[in-house]
């Protein structure tokens, strides 16, 4: 059994899609994370070291998603769960990648992923 780290409501903007208006203007992502890690040794020993640094990660994430221009949610989101899973500590990520607004009458439009380390 592993512990969860929770990354909630990362809002970034982005060029994301296939129709030529979303290629040409920035949309919103909600991004959510959940990383499988054994957080029993930072919990022990209260160092950084010991931890899974997730205010490393979220960077890396916001650098991703800001400079990208991925044509797919799935993509982006396949690109977030493998700098995720660039931690050791970290076995496995579950990301959901939602467009607000991208759909008429919907809230949102979304994927959710899960990947573990094995699969990469």
């Amino acid at each position: 059994m592993h512990d969860k780290i929770h990354i909630k409501d990362l809002l970034l903007r982005t060029i994301i899609g296939i129709n030529e208006e979303e290629r040409r203007n920035r949309q919103d992502v909600l991004i959510n994370i959940v990383l499988f890690a054994d957080t029993r040794a930072a919990g022990a020993s209260d160092a950084i070291e010991d931890a899974v640094n997730y205010r490393t990660i979220t960077k890396r994430i916001i650098q991703l998603v800001e400079n990208s221009s991925f044509f797919l949610v799935e993509r982006l989101a396949a690109e977030i769960a493998a700098i995720c899973l660039d931690d050791p500590r970290v076995t496995a990520a579950d990301v959901r990648v939602e467009k607000p607004g991208a759909l008429r009458f919907a809230r949102s439009v979304g994927v959710e992923i899960h990947r573990e380390r094995e699969a990469l």
